[in-house]
């Protein structure tokens, strides 16, 4: 996730991302060929700890998992290119999940600004989704900032901090649910005598083309279901087979599930 909006920002043409080049960015990574790749590919300043990087910092992305972030963030607070020691703090960004905003305050140098984001894979090529909350220290400003950063690479919105761990189980973790289905509908077009190839290309285009369908026609979702069920068809056959098997149920309990372990996570 981190490469996927480093990568967005330094290949946007966009405002305000145009103004961050490939020089705007230090990388922090331990692992040397991950580090070789970024540069290579990014022309980024890679470093192998956040505590070799000691000019001033405007802001910094947290983009590790969140069950480490804790040690991260405790190597780097008493640095003074990240506030510590009297230092100017930079504005704190974290992706991730569901770690708060206040867990976060408490982990940073006193008077850091903090933005928490959730967003997701498609930022990689543009086509992101990402929710923004900032804490009591973070202006409107920030906010807006970090939203129109992420914007850049697809949709970026401002919710409340109450509906992240939610945010999360939808779209933070809805690719892996989308390619999930596209992984069932080819298997099961195999299942009926087509080849892998031609099962995941149909699959594939169907989807991309029923959410290009809902998103820029401003149907509802609903709409676009009932439009292609004809009674006595194919679509309400499968469906109702679907409906039986507990589709819907087994949707919202995933994103149930989802939204409890973001809480569990926070709650570490």
């Amino acid at each position: 996730m981190g490469e996927a909006i480093m990568g967005g920002l330094v290949r946007s043409q966009q405002q305000p991302a145009d103004q961050l080049t490939a020089h705007s960015f230090v990388v922090a990574n331990p692992g040397l060929p991950r580090r070789q790749y970024l540069q290579e590919t990014y022309g980024v300043a890679c470093v192998e700890d956040g505590s070799l990087i000691s000019e001033n910092l405007d802001m910094v992305i947290i983009a590790v998992k969140p069950q480490v972030l804790p040690g991260v963030l405790a190597d780097l607070r008493d640095l003074p290119a990240y506030g510590g020691n009297g230092g100017e703090a930079p504005l704190f960004i974290s992706i991730a999940a569901g770690i708060t905003t206040a867990t976060l305050r408490s982990l940073l140098p006193a008077g850091a600004r903090v933005v928490r984001t959730m967003p997701n894979t498609p930022l990689l090529i543009g086509a992101g989704m990402t929710a923004v909350v900032g804490d009591g220290g973070a202006s409107s400003e920030d906010v807006e900032l970090v939203r129109s950063l992420f914007a850049c690479l697809g949709t970026a919105v401002v919710v409340n901090e109450s509906e992240m761990d939610a945010v999360c189980a939808v779209s933070g973790s809805g690719p892996a649910y989308v390619a999930a289905m596209v992984e069932a509908m080819r298997d099961g077009g195999v299942a009926q005598g087509l080849s892998a190839d031609l099962a995941e290309a149909l699959a594939l285009q169907t989807v991309l083309g029923t959410a290009r369908l809902i998103h820029e026609t401003k149907q509802s979702p609903e709409a676009v279901r009932l439009a292609v069920c004809s009674p006595g068809g194919t679509t309400l056959a499968a469906l109702d087979a679907m409906n039986e098997a507990g589709f819907s149920s087994v949707i919202e309990k995933g994103v149930a599930a989802a939204t409890k372990r973001s809480i569990e996570i926070g709650a570490m």
